[in-house]
């Protein structure tokens, strides 16, 4: 009977890291682990990103399928086990939301204002890697919680500041100070899966 004990003990312990290890060896008490400890987290952050229940489902296990299936291609070296894991959450999000949308949606303000900023001078190269960046800032912008979403486009979009993204959303400064700082981690998070290069 200790003999069973321990092994799940152990395994309890252990980092996202080494738990992915496992799976990747077909360790099939590690995924439980995995998704015990995710399950909700990446529920939440579905239902966010489709504001649909029965879609989040579907993201839910489309990605600890593909977590089962491509352990093996999680790297260490490229960032950490949650970047990785939550970069598979949203793209599968996004893909079925845009299944889902057959009408045209209006471009947003945030759309407007990063394609006015690509400079028409530019040889064609140019051109085309901007329109990359700009892309890779669109898709890193819109994997925001919708509060921090804000204050990025309020603070970077429409050039305001800290005290009067507090005074405009009637919400504490100390409140806006921390939407920023966690928006901002988790744009830098985000550019750095997609491989952008400052």
């Amino acid at each position: 009977m200790q003999v069973l004990i321990k092994p799940i003990m152990i395994v309890k312990e252990w980092s996202d890291e080494q738990l992915i290890a496992q799976v990747a060896r077909g360790d099939t008490a590690a995924y439980e682990m995995l998704y015990d400890r995710y399950c909700s987290a990446v529920m939440g952050f579905a239902l966010k990103i489709t504001g649909d229940q029965s879609l989040a489902e579907e993201v839910v296990q489309e990605t600890f399928w593909r977590v089962w299936r491509k352990a093996d291609l999680f790297q260490t070296q490229r960032g950490a086990f949650t970047s990785w894991f939550f970069g598979i959450t949203r793209n599968l999000s996004i893909d079925m939301l845009r299944r889902q949308k057959t009408q045209v949606q209006p471009v947003s303000e945030t759309d407007q204002i990063i394609e006015q900023t690509a400079d028409p001078s530019t040889d064609v190269p140019e051109a085309a890697w901007l329109r990359q960046r700009h892309q890779q800032m669109r898709t890193a912008i819109e994997t925001l919680p919708k509060d921090q979403r804000s204050v990025i486009e309020m603070a970077y979009f429409r050039g305001m500041t800290r005290q009067e993204i507090a005074q405009a959303t009637g919400e504490p400064l100390g409140t806006i100070h921390t939407r920023a700082r966690l928006a901002l981690q988790k744009l830098r998070e985000e550019l750095q899966m997609q491989g952008f290069e400052e």
